[in-house]
Parts: C-alpha cells; structure tokens; sequence
C-alpha cells in the first residue's frame, strides 16, 4: 500500500519533473527548428526530412535533460514544501530522509533506466541516422532543389544553376547554367531544362532544350557557340561512402570491444549520464533544504551551480581520459564518487548523523 503522503510527495516530483524537462526540450528544438530550416534552405537537408531529424535531434537532447530536469524538479517540489512550512509539519510528524527518497525512486528508478538506454543506445544511432540523412540529401540533390529566382550551386559538379519558373512536374524555365569544363568554362542558356535517369543509378541526365551553348576560356576571344535543340549533361550523384564513425557516433558494443583512448572516454561518459542521473537526484533533496522565509530561488541558484561544476568535471575528466592524463581504470569514476560523498555528506550533517556518530563513545 503506498502511503498519502508517499503519493503526495511523488506527484509534486513528477509534476514539476514533465514541466521542467517539457519546457528546456521545447526551447532547444525551436533553435535545431531554426538550423534545420536554415539548411534546408540551402539545400543540404530535404525538405521531407525536417520533422524525421528534429525527432532524433530530441531524442539526442534527452539524454541530458531528464538529469537535469528530475535534479530541478525535485529542487522545485521540495523547496516549495519547505517555503509553506509543509516539509517542517511532515518532519515533526518524523519523516525522514528515507520518507523522501521512498517516493522519489518511484520515479528515478524508470528514469535511470530510460536514460541508459537513451546514451547507450538511442543518442548513437540517432546520430548515425541524421549524417546518414544528410548523405541521402545530397546524393538525391535535384531540379526540385531549385528555387525559381535563385542560384543555385552545386560544389561537387562546379555547376552553378539559375531558372525563371518552375513548372508543374519539375520542369524549369529560363535557364542559365554554368560549369567548369577540363579547358575552361561551359555557359548553357536555354528555354527549359529537366532531368532524365538513365539505367546507371548513379548517373541522371540534365537535359535543356532550344538554347545556346558558349565555351571558352574567360578573358578570351577565344569562344565556341553552339545553337542547340536538346542538350543532354550528364552528372553522376555522389556516392555513400561508408565513413568512419567518430565515438559519439559508435554502437556501444563496438566501444567496449575497442582499446582506444577516444572511444575508452565515450564509453565512460556514455555509463556516466546515467549513474549522474542517480547522484544528481540524492544530492537534490539536501540542497533543496531551506527556512520557511528564503527567497524561492536562492538554494536553485545554487543547485545550478553545483550542477554546471559536476558535468564540468565530466567533460575534463573525459578530455583527461582521451589525453592520457588519467588511467582508463579511474575512468570518470572519480567525479561520480566526489559528488556522491559530497551529497551524503550534506545528508548527514543537515539530519545531525555527524553528532550521533561522533557522540556515540562511552560516557564517564
């Protein structure tokens, strides 16, 4: 039977832990919406892959807000308790600390799971899947990518293209292209242009019709014209080489089967979101302590900023790891345990465990 006061602590947590997390996750997505955008105007992304990437865009996001959501939540519930004098009523009616993480691992305990398996698992492939889209998106480059009234460049064939119109079924208007050929540079005005696959599928055709075509060297008199009905360009797309990944991006079973130093540090990092997920959340209830008249957000001040120093210990700890400063076996071990006693420690000297433990000798 889970008690009243059990289920009141635990909907105040995860209220305030789906605003919190709602809320940031909301904020960054509108700037990745803005880049998104941003690149699919100049046509590195597709147009039909916008909501495909900002989907595992948050998934990425998540990995690192529901710690820092469940750590802010639990400040936020808890120091609104505190402020309206309710923790120091529960208190007086002796709940202790065990009272107050009992409720709270109703919840962190799913979370811890959930964000291991968003490091360890979802964050890589959602990485892989978004360069892979980007490839896609420039191997399938085509007519439909350009915008009546624009230029459009295209760096790997060196073409630079421009239309008046575009027609129903893509067919452009009014169009001038320009390429670098072997011997100079190749300028094509026609009346219209489309593509044609051919049965390579790595090769498309780019066929303009009822135009002019100039070559020659620039600076130069020196200049071929050719009048034309139909004129046939051919271009191949460019191929999906198979990169290597960076650690970020590697499965995690491939990171434990490796000895380097980089993919060692991505290792470490990735099992340490989930085990901060965890200390984050029994250093919050002590931080969240407060007098009936304290300001709301003077203890969150300072939870952020014990927040800011433990993840910039991760990141240097990490750094160190791909330096060879510190041996794999600490790892980042070391910041998660600092941070652990740390918190035990505010535990014990906030319940007076200190002076139980230091008074616990013979007495004469």
């Amino acid at each position: 039977m889970f008690r009243i006061l059990d289920r009141y602590i635990f909907r105040e947590i995860a209220q305030s832990w789906l605003a919190v997390t709602m809320v940031l996750l909301a904020i960054l997505l509108t700037n990745q919406f803005a880049r998104v955008l941003g690149d699919v105007a100049k046509d590195k992304l597709p147009k039909d892959a916008v909501f495909q990437i900002i989907g595992l865009t948050g998934l990425q996001y998540l990995t690192i807000l529901v710690p820092i959501g469940l750590f802010l939540s639990i400040m936020l519930a808890l120091g609104r308790l505190y402020r309206d004098s309710e923790m120091p009523a529960m208190m007086a009616c002796r709940v202790g600390p065990a009272d107050i993480y009992r409720p709270l691992s109703w919840l962190l305990l799913p979370l811890v799971l959930a964000v291991g398996w968003l490091s360890m698992e979802v964050a890589p492939m959602a990485l892989t899947e978004i360069e892979r889209i980007s490839a896609e998106a420039r191997r399938q480059a085509d007519l439909s990518s350009i915008e009546p009234g624009r230029f459009t460049s295209d760096d790997s064939q060196g073409s630079v293209v421009y239309a008046e119109s575009v027609a129903p079924g893509g067919v452009i208007e009014k169009v001038f292209l320009q390429r670098q050929i072997e011997n100079g540079v190749e300028v094509v005005i026609a009346e219209r242009g489309e593509q044609v696959e051919s049965e390579d599928p790595d090769k498309r055709f780019f066929v303009l019709h009822d135009g002019r075509r100039y070559e020659g060297v620039p600076g130069t008199a020196n200049f071929r014209v050719v009048e034309f009905a139909e004129h046939g360009i051919p271009y191949r797309l460019p191929e999906m080489e198979a990169q290597e990944l960076e650690p970020y991006a590697m499965r995690t079973a491939d990171l434990i089967s490796s000895s380097a130093r980089l993919e060692q540090a991505e290792l470490h990092w990735r099992i340490g979101i989930p085990l901060a997920t965890l200390v984050l959340a029994i250093l919050a209830v002590p931080l969240s302590k407060s007098q009936p008249r304290e300001g709301r957000y003077g203890r969150l001040a300072i939870g952020l900023l014990v927040f800011i120093i433990y993840f910039n210990l991760l990141s240097a700890g990490k750094t160190w790891l791909e330096q060879e400063t510190v041996p794999v076996w600490v790892g980042l071990w070391w910041v998660h345990i600092a941070m652990l006693i740390f918190a035990l420690s505010l535990l014990g000297i906030q319940n007076g465990w200190h002076r139980r433990l230091f008074s616990s000798g013979p007495k004469h």
